[in-house]
């Protein structure tokens, strides 16, 4: 690659990076009320990770993560995506049934549920495998 082109995406990735990062939080909040959620934001999470490692390399990439591991990220998700049935057998209900409450925020109120928890476990489990396959591919043209 010529050295302008990589200074252009260099100098570009890191505003691109936490804006993809912002856009993948506000989807993965606005899911459990509408269509979106977890799985979308978290290919979006993931295809910041891989700008990052297009942009600088796959280390730095890796180190970025959460956890700083790919894997670590993805078993988070896993665990999390899995707890969020914990509740409902705690109190008897079938697993994965889902509690309801609303927090009220200055102007408006915000529904939140155990819908949620799973939907951060799948956005979690996303990222790091979408991410961990992608920069592992990458690691190998370095």
């Amino acid at each position: 690659m010529k050295p302008h082109k990589i200074l252009l995406l260099s100098k570009t990735a890191l505003p691109l990076y936490w804006i993809v990062l912002l856009t993948s939080l506000v989807i993965l909040l606005r899911g459990h009320n509408e269509p979106g959620g977890g799985f979308i934001a978290g290919l979006l999470a993931a295809s910041a990770s891989i700008l990052w490692a297009i942009a600088f390399s796959a280390k730095q990439a890796m180190k970025k993560l959460p956890f700083a591991s790919p894997l670590n990220l993805a078993a988070c998700g896993l665990l999390l995506a899995a707890a969020a049935g914990l509740p409902a057998l705690l109190s008897g209900q079938a697993f994965l049934y889902h509690f309801w409450a609303t927090i009220p925020l200055f102007f408006f109120e915000y529904k939140i549920s155990t819908v949620l928890l799973f939907d951060l476990g799948v956005y979690l489990c996303i990222w790091g495998v979408v991410s961990g396959y992608a920069i592992m591919l990458l690691e190998t043209t370095e």
